[in-house]
């Protein structure tokens, strides 16, 4: 079916070329766009209307047609929005309204004309003249207004994006986060900084990378997991706030709240600790909520979220009895927590220890429980290899991640800044590398040398972008806040 209107439409094609009418042109200049004029006659009477003299040059994708005629409405829509247009055979002349008979909805046209209202009180522009600026030779699915196949809308974005306004929507108030990100932190001083995308040693995040080949350099490189060494590297170099917000890469798996490339907030503030940045995490998300929806209590996926602080702080350890409903005695004895992770179908990488097994317990039995927002702190060293020590308890950091909505939203420490301690726990991973841990990576002697040179006591932070912007318009997978998602290939 789709063929054969698909070859309909070639056919008009070629009847208007040998009409003379350009299919592809660039010379229609627009003066208004459809949400100016909403804005400005939207609430005008019809009376008002009949006395501007203003003509309006619009232009935009027909999203319907309805022919009665010699009269026919049409909805055009551009990136603003909707308006309904009128075509009468009497203004335009016969030729002309013959050469608009061979426009299908899809196809971009601008038009001018004047305003007016409708019998049925519907603003509408009475249009004069038309051009034909791009012709759609496929068309747009049936009940346009609901695209309903999800996996056809992430494949085919362009398609979503025309025909769902709400998704349009959406990605408007993404980019209004990343406009909103970058006013808070330059206003607090930070500098945006820009770090390697390609990296010789991978580091960072404990996360399996991709790998690719620089040819002239003969090497290796990686894509980075985390920007995390190099904006050390910049503390050290005597930047005392830096931020970057830029694209992360991990070689791991897709769910609803994991894609392998994905958008990352990081942020260093010299002279720092958690504590400092936890304070600042609140001030942040409250700000930010506030400035993008106007309040500070959402509703995600039916669910009430009040994202005023001070937010709930609990224990790592402690959570996963009195949340997670796990034994004391049991987490007391190291094979009775590994037979615990086990039973819940955790499965540990080779070389990995205790602190990954609590972690996987975490992620099973509490995480899915914070709903309200909650600051998670004491971590295990093992599982936290960048991370300051506790000084009253060398077992665990002092570092912190946020949940929301039952989704890790951020993660943050006090940094590691000692050379010789940061150099063991990167040969505790080689160790677990060469055990097969591909999530492990090299010992980066380099950033051991600018630690050498003395790194300032500092704290630092990583925000993800995809999963906040998910709790703030309320989508319930990440892919429906990236604009193109990776998915498995189309099968022929």
């Amino acid at each position: 079916m789709e063929t054969a209107l698909i070859e309909q439409r070639k056919e008009k094609i070629k009847t208007l070329k040998t009409k003379g009418i350009p299919v592809y042109p660039n010379d229609f200049k627009i003066t208004h766009h459809i949400k100016d004029i909403l804005l400005a006659y939207g609430d005008k009477e019809g009376g008002d209307l009949e006395k501007l003299e203003e003509i309006f040059h619009l232009a935009g994708r027909i999203m319907a047609l309805r022919p009665f005629g010699k009269v026919t409405f049409i909805h055009l829509q551009d990136a603003t929005g909707r308006l309904q247009a009128y075509f009468k055979q009497d203004v335009l002349g016969k030729e002309q309204y013959e050469v608009f008979k061979l426009l299908d909805i899809g196809d971009i046209i601008g038009i001018e004309g004047r305003l007016f209202r409708t019998k049925t009180g519907e603003l509408t522009i009475f249009v004069n003249a038309f051009k034909l600026l791009t012709k759609s030779l496929r068309p747009l699915p049936e009940k346009y207004h609901g695209l309903k196949d999800i996996e056809l809308r992430y494949r085919k974005r362009y398609l979503d994006l025309m025909v769902n306004p709400k998704v349009r929507e959406g990605f408007l108030k993404r980019t209004k986060v990343i406009h909103c990100i970058r006013e808070f932190f330059i206003e607090r001083d930070f500098t945006e900084v820009e770090t390697p995308m390609m990296q010789i040693i991978p580091g960072g995040a404990l996360a399996r990378p991709f790998k690719t080949y620089h040819h002239t350099l003969d090497t290796p490189l990686y894509l980075r997991v985390a920007p995390e060494l190099y904006l050390k590297r910049l503390l050290v170099g005597g930047f005392e706030r830096v931020f970057e917000l830029n694209r992360n890469f991990r070689n791991e798996g897709i769910d609803i709240d994991h894609n392998p490339e994905f958008t990352m907030l990081e942020f260093y503030q010299a002279y720092a600790t958690y504590e400092d940045l936890i304070k600042l995490t609140e001030e942040f998300i409250s700000w930010l909520t506030q400035r993008l929806l106007g309040k500070c209590k959402i509703r995600y996926q039916g669910k009430e979220i009040n994202l005023m602080p001070p937010y709930r702080r609990i224990d790592f350890f402690g959570s996963l009895s009195n949340i997670g409903g796990i034994p004391e005695e049991t987490l007391k004895d190291k094979g009775k927590t590994l037979s615990c992770a086990q039973a819940l179908g955790a499965k540990l990488r080779p070389g990995e220890g205790i602190g990954k097994a609590l972690t996987k317990l975490f992620e099973k039995t509490v995480e899915p429980k914070l709903i309200q927002p909650t600051f998670v702190v004491g971590y295990p060293l093992d599982v936290s290899p960048l991370a300051r020590r506790n000084e009253k308890n060398p077992e665990i950091t002092d570092r912190f991640e946020l949940f929301i909505a039952g989704k890790e939203i951020a993660n943050g420490f006090s940094e590691l800044n000692d050379p010789d301690d940061q150099r063991q726990r990167f040969m505790a991973q080689s160790v677990r590398q060469k055990a097969g841990d591909e999530q492990t990576h090299p010992l980066d002697e380099d950033f051991i040398t600018a630690l050498e040179y003395g790194m300032p006591p500092a704290a630092g932070e990583g925000i993800g972008i995809d999963r906040l912007v998910m709790v703030l318009t309320d989508a319930p997978c990440i892919r429906d806040v990236i604009l193109f998602p990776h998915l498995r290939p189309e099968k022929e």
